[in-house]
């Protein structure tokens, strides 16, 4: 079996996404689509590409919704994130929206790997997943 979390030779790393959040996000993606395409679009690719495994199978180190994420950014600044859903985002608590450019990134993420990505002006990034904490509670 291969490493799911190995970073393919070109292009985005390959990542992995179990069962239920793959069809929770399936659904939320498409609903955004009239509202930020961008964004909605964005999601919909990282979706389409992830492999899709149960949810049991989704590896502690792997960014799911409700993971607290460290990572570092391009600028060289250390982050500390959790991915959630848009009715629980808060900047100020350093909770990031699964439907914002950076969120959409994460998704599926394994420590160590890096993904380039393009904020809303435009800009062109890159992070690198330092470490994950899974969800105390599965989301």
């Amino acid at each position: 079996m291969t490493n799911p979390t190995s970073k393919t030779s070109r292009g985005k790393p390959k990542i992995v996404i179990g069962q239920i959040d793959h069809d929770r996000l399936m659904r939320l993606a498409n609903d955004a689509l009239d509202r930020i395409p961008e964004v909605a679009d964005d999601l919909l690719l990282e979706l389409e590409r992830a492999k899709v495994v149960k949810d049991t199978a989704v590896p502690e180190d792997v960014v799911r919704m409700g993971s607290t994420v460290e990572y570092e950014a391009d600028d060289g600044q250390h982050r500390t994130v959790t991915l959630v859903f848009p009715a629980e985002a808060d900047i100020a608590q350093g909770r990031i929206s699964i439907l914002t450019p950076i969120g959409g990134a994460l998704i599926g993420l394994a420590a160590g790997q890096s993904i380039d990505w393009t904020a809303r002006d435009g800009r062109n990034h890159r992070l690198t997943v330092l470490s994950v904490t899974k969800p105390a509670v599965e989301a």
